[in-house]
């Protein structure tokens, strides 16, 4: 589990453990549930990569959960410049912690207050709350930019970003976390060749979403 659930788990066990306190066993076996489900939430699995080095041609997803959309980018949601857009919804139900689509020195991080729109909706990705990581990664002696995007949707009200700009990250290193549901956007160059399709089950450091051409 991700320490950043500790808080939150610690929370949700209070009752039970009032109701332990009370003498009331079933009450309190049937509140342990709460903070198991919370810990749920921040389990953090071993994935392909960490055991074994991504293709440096590969990018990753950065995130669990469904692709709501792949290819030219929503109206008004990307940065400047040309790029493809491949836009993850996590679920309450997904494993929340995000790794780095690819290998790369973090350029910038910047983190922006926003909005809780619902996170399926294209105006989340620039009106709620985000941090957005600009990254250079360099394939075959080419710097190429790759920026990803935290969203928090209607359940998700923090975002925990670890890495910070020089810092050198691996593709599928661990980046941070988003709580409770959320959005992920990855933005690559338009020469990149898209892996998925809208509807897509992709998985954080396994999943190929695109490659460079």
């Amino acid at each position: 589990m991700d320490p950043a659930g500790l808080p939150a788990v610690a929370v949700a066990a209070v009752p039970a453990l009032v109701a332990a306190v009370a003498r009331r066993p079933r009450l309190a076996m049937a509140l342990t549930a709460a903070p198991l489900a919370v810990a749920a939430f921040f389990r953090d699995p071993d994935r392909r990569v960490d055991s074994w080095p991504a293709d440096p041609h590969e990018i990753l997803a950065p995130a669990d959960g469904r692709v709501m959309h792949a290819g030219a980018p929503q109206p008004g949601v990307a940065p400047d410049g040309d790029w493809l857009q491949v836009a993850i919804f996590l679920s309450a139900f997904d494993v929340h912690i995000n790794r780095s689509p690819a290998s790369g020195v973090v350029q910038d991080v910047t983190y922006h207050p926003g909005r809780w729109l619902a996170a399926f909706s294209a105006a989340s990705a620039v009106e709620n709350e985000r941090s957005e990581i600009h990254l250079t990664s360099v394939v075959e002696g080419v710097a190429r930019p790759v920026v990803y995007r935290q969203v928090v949707g209607l359940l998700a009200r923090r975002i925990v970003t670890r890495v910070r700009p020089g810092q050198t990250v691996l593709a599928g290193e661990r980046i941070g976390l988003m709580k409770f549901g959320s959005r992920m956007d990855v933005f690559v160059p338009t020469d990149c060749t898209l892996e998925v399709s809208r509807g897509d089950r992709v998985v954080a450091g396994e999943t190929v979403i695109a490659r460079w051409s």
